[in-house]
């Protein structure tokens, strides 16, 4: 089974006068199961519909995941080295040099490493130079990019060194929660180390951000946790709360947001979920993923917040260990698609509402606020 290749590329930064974002998706490590989640996600014509797709990664392993599921290639096949902008439909840009890497291994490797490195490289040069409107990303194996050399922790902060960025944090949505992190992926026992009132107060101000511009929210409600059992009882489970948390949620509410806590972590996450609370700020990981992956093990997702360009990405791993067997639900690639194709809408709409300087203006002119929306 293989997809055509006669669809034609097209130049980019093209005007945006279609209606479906472009959208770039990397495969992510080839042996897991990105390109299965790929494949049934867009198999589905209601999320297909919803933008145009360029699936960076290796057009092999797609349609050996494909043949499993029994998907009839709905994709067209293109050298990635022409794919830059297409019109409609879904485009692989394959990244052949790497086709000796076969569908069937299912374990890490530095070729596993190296080749979703090259998908994900390609992709955010993409959205940088704005030829793509945002990117989804399916599971890298953290330990192939080890083995290729490659040393971070994972694709968030991958994309925030790409993007030059020293703010940014994991944002995760499912089950009726929002949940931003104040750290991503350090050890329990490194945490105290670097534990400071400014690491708190950056996921606070993006999650701020965040839910007004990506969500409409106009004073979102944003709920923090303790990092403590019973966020530190007052002192005496630990004075984080006092020392850090607290002063953090000072700055926040100077800044004009709209924010409360410490609370306990057993409890507010409740409140969130009942609709007391628009978002909540974790203090780490497992604090915040917990409630997530309980309430929407399968279908949630995770955006990165801070970055100059809109990423999103399944919240799930490789799962090496159920690849080949057609068992990968892709309810999280299909969440992370719609987050992505709505908030690259939403971002033309606020585009569309900035004031634009000709180059005959002079500042004695009043700007047009007025101008139609860029793409709709």
């Amino acid at each position: 089974m293989s997809g055509s290749t006669s669809h034609p590329a097209h130049e980019p930064h093209a005007e945006r006068a279609n209606p479906r974002p472009m959208i770039g998706i990397t495969m992510g490590d080839p042996a897991g199961v990105g390109a299965e989640v790929i494949a049934k996600a867009l198999a589905d014509p209601d999320v297909r519909r919803m933008g145009r797709f360029i699936i960076y990664g290796l057009a092999e392993v797609l349609e050996y995941a494909a043949d499993l599921a029994e998907i009839n290639p709905y994709w067209f096949r293109l050298p990635h080295e022409i794919v830059s902008h297409i019109e409609s439909g879904v485009v692989v840009a394959d990244f052949d040099e790497f086709a000796m890497f076969g569908p069937t291994v299912r374990y890490a490797t530095a070729e596993g490493g190296q080749s979703s490195m090259r998908f994900l490289d390609t992709a955010i040069s993409g959205a940088l130079n704005g030829t793509l409107e945002g990117i989804v990303t399916a599971p890298i194996c953290k330990e192939s990019w080890a083995m290729a050399g490659y040393r971070f922790p994972g694709h968030t902060e991958k994309l925030a060194h790409a993007c030059k960025t020293e703010r940014y944090t994991m944002m995760f949505v499912g089950g009726r929660l929002r949940v931003a992190l104040a750290s991503i992926h350090q050890a329990l026992f490194d945490l105290r180390n670097s534990f400071t009132i400014g690491r708190v107060f950056t996921p606070i101000d993006l999650m701020g951000q965040a839910l007004t511009h990506w969500f409409g929210l106009e004073s979102p409600r944003i709920a923090v946790c303790g990092l403590n059992p019973h966020a530190g009882e007052n002192g005496m489970f630990g004075d984080e709360e006092k020392r850090i948390i607290e002063p953090a949620i000072v700055m926040a509410r100077e800044s004009g947001l709209n924010v409360e806590g410490p609370f306990p972590a057993d409890t507010i996450f409740w409140k969130a979920m009942h609709g007391h609370f628009d978002g909540v700020v974790a203090m780490y990981h497992d604090q915040g993923l917990i409630p997530i992956k309980l309430l929407a093990f399968e279908s949630a997702c995770q955006t990165t917040l801070g970055l100059p360009i809109i990423r999103t990405s399944v919240d799930h791993g490789t799962a090496f260990d159920i690849v080949g067997k057609n068992q990968a639900n892709p309810e999280s690639m299909k969440t992370a698609i719609r987050l992505v194709c709505q908030m690259a809408l939403r971002k033309r709409e606020c585009e569309a509402l900035i004031p634009q300087v000709t180059p005959d203006a002079t500042l004695d002119e009043p700007l047009s606020t007025t101008a139609e929306p860029d793409g709709l």
